[in-house]
């Protein structure tokens, strides 16, 4: 114990001098084996350390604290089948135990014994008896719905999610769930209502714009564009209904609506735009247009105010804020910075701060 507490201090060759001599002393002393086990590991010796943990198991075979520790190393080390038997020992030693289940089943999941995993989840669930439904029992249920899932049975994992989805307390994680099943399942209709309401939760997630498309079979860039402007419409905070859409769009419809995103953004001043916008710097001919807008944003801005010449002819448009011109040095200055061009990414960048 002496050892243990060194190891702590940091004072490895006095710890490791100690628990071999604990060890000279008393062979069978599954104590000094486990500590030294717990030695090798806090350096990083995990196959010496389970070397350490079997032989305290030779005479101690029923210790709890070594199983779990020994477990824990078996998955570190992708020793699968070693898991499953020191989870099966565990089991037998405590099956009142919801982690014992719980880690039993893991060891076939991992193994890929679906069949398995989810004849002892049922087993277990069925065992339960409670009138109110904890945290710990939704999630056991989400995790038995995906072992349902990867075991490929797309229509039960839908239908136990839809008996089960009253005791889920995680309303989000079955939403999502059922939106991606009913897509795999062709139930393109059904998926579409439930990625309806998920964009209505929260219309800043790219992800369940992508699945609403798919659920609606879109797949014509024009068709795409259409759709996502009609959501701009139905969610005008939306900056993702913005975004979207300038991945799909080339030549003059990507320019528009590049003109229409940047100037929305450069008047109210977004800080991350340019960030929002790298990912289209990998299309040459888009990062062009980009450019020679944002140019001409600045040389208007400089000589009138506004953002082109004809705002500038038109009386019904207002000039732009003076933290228009700021903003537009700031991601022209990122522009160039990121296209190598770093003398004048510094000009734009001191031209900002003296503004």
């Amino acid at each position: 114990m002496k050892g243990l507490t060194l190891n702590c201090l940091g004072r490895k060759d006095e710890a490791y001098d100690h628990v071999r001599r604990g060890l000279r002393n008393d062979l069978k002393s599954h104590v000094c084996w486990h500590v030294y086990g717990l030695l090798q590991r806090s350096d990083k010796k995990y196959d010496e350390a389970i070397k350490c943990y079997r032989n305290a198991l030779k005479w101690e075979k029923d210790n709890i604290q070594i199983l779990r520790d020994l477990s824990l190393l078996q998955i570190q080390m992708r020793d699968l089948e070693g898991y499953r038997e020191t989870r099966h020992q565990l089991f037998k030693l405590r099956p009142s135990q919801h982690a014992s289940w719980i880690g039993f089943a893991m060891s076939y999941h991992l193994l890929g014994d679906y069949e398995t995993a989810m004849n002892i989840l049922e087993t277990f669930l069925s065992s339960q008896t409670m009138d109110t439904f904890d945290y710990k029992h939704s999630e056991l249920l989400l995790y038995q719905n995906s072992v349902i899932q990867e075991a490929g049975q797309h229509e039960q994992a839908l239908q136990h999610l839809k008996n089960c989805g009253a005791q889920i307390l995680d309303k989000l994680a079955v939403q999502e769930s059922m939106g991606a099943l009913c897509l795999k399942l062709g139930r393109h209709e059904e998926a579409e209502t439930i990625f309806k309401a998920l964009i209505d939760r929260n219309p800043d997630n790219t992800e369940y714009y992508r699945r609403l498309m798919e659920a609606r079979q879109l797949s014509e860039p024009a068709e795409l564009i259409e759709a996502y402007r009609a959501m701009q419409g139905e969610y005008p905070q939306s900056f993702c209904a913005r975004r979207l859409p300038l991945d799909i769009a080339t030549g003059d419809t990507f320019r528009a609506l590049v003109d229409e995103h940047l100037r929305r953004n450069l008047r109210k001043g977004v800080p991350p735009l340019f960030v929002n916008l790298r990912s289209l710097y990998r299309d040459a001919e888009k990062v062009k247009i980009i450019g020679k807008l944002v140019e001409c944003y600045y040389q208007n801005l400089m000589s009138s105010g506004y953002f082109s010449a004809e705002d500038a002819a038109n009386p019904d448009v207002r000039k732009e804020p003076a933290s228009a011109l700021l903003w537009t040095m700031y991601y022209l200055a990122q522009h160039y910075d990121h296209l190598r061009e770093s003398e004048k990414a510094l000009d734009f960048i001191n031209a900002a701060i003296e503004h």
